[in-house]
């Protein structure tokens, strides 16, 4: 999806966790496209990954419905999703990190810098952070070479809020979004290390705390 696209869906993702699009109700392409003030397909595109995320599920043959779900839903999924992200981390931990891999991730955690270095966030950061973070997650998963871990994230990714690349940036609040990344990116660095040093332990206790952070840590900074 390009990055046009990407900013629609996330926009939707808030519009619905904030409950502007409340549970149960059926949304259009066209009204949603008056809405945003923007043309129908990157709303189609968008619909379509919010459907795969579990947001929203079909309505008739071209409509679609915001799914019910409940917080404790969502709590639980991303729990999960840190349950099962840890045990890739250990795994690729306690295996060993190629010079490839390790310089994958060490692409991604520049990103990162790069991203919060001016210090503070503008609105073009959203999608940068959106995407550095879920190749992040998608290069742990997909480096410890367990097939078994890859299709149970994936199936949880289906779930509303659960997968990385769900995560809700708020741009009306980019101060209070800036602090938020910059625990994540101390999240990321300490995962690399912990990767490198083959701290197997650390680094599934690491990917765990990690998950929550836009559940538990918001009210904290």
């Amino acid at each position: 999806m390009s990055s046009s696209n990407q900013s629609v869906a996330s926009q939707l993702r808030k519009l619905i966790e904030d409950g502007h699009y409340p549970q149960g109700e059926r949304l259009g392409e066209e009204a949603v496209a008056e809405q945003l003030g923007i043309s129908r397909t990157p709303v189609r595109l968008a619909f379509r990954t919010l459907e795969q995320e579990g947001l929203l599920k079909r309505a008739g043959k071209r409509g679609f419905m915001v799914r019910e779900f409940t917080d404790a839903d969502v709590h639980c999924a991303v729990e999960v999703r840190g349950v099962l992200e840890g045990l890739a981390a250990r795994r690729l931990a306690e295996h060993g990190m190629s010079s490839q891999q390790r310089e994958e991730f060490d692409f991604w955690i520049q990103k990162g810098r790069e991203v919060l270095d001016k210090g503070h966030l503008v609105e073009e950061d959203i999608q940068r952070w959106i995407e550095l973070n879920w190749n992040f997650h998608e290069l742990i998963v997909c480096s410890a070479g367990s097939g078994v871990i890859a299709d149970a994230i994936s199936r949880n990714n289906h779930l509303p809020f659960a997968a990385a690349a769900s995560i809700v940036i708020d741009k009306g609040k980019l101060s209070h979004e800036y602090r938020k990344l910059q625990l994540a990116q101390l999240h990321h660095e300490l995962i690399f290390q912990s990767l490198v040093n083959g701290e197997g332990a650390r680094v599934e206790m690491l990917m765990r705390e990690h998950a929550l952070i836009g559940i538990r840590y918001s009210e904290l900074l």
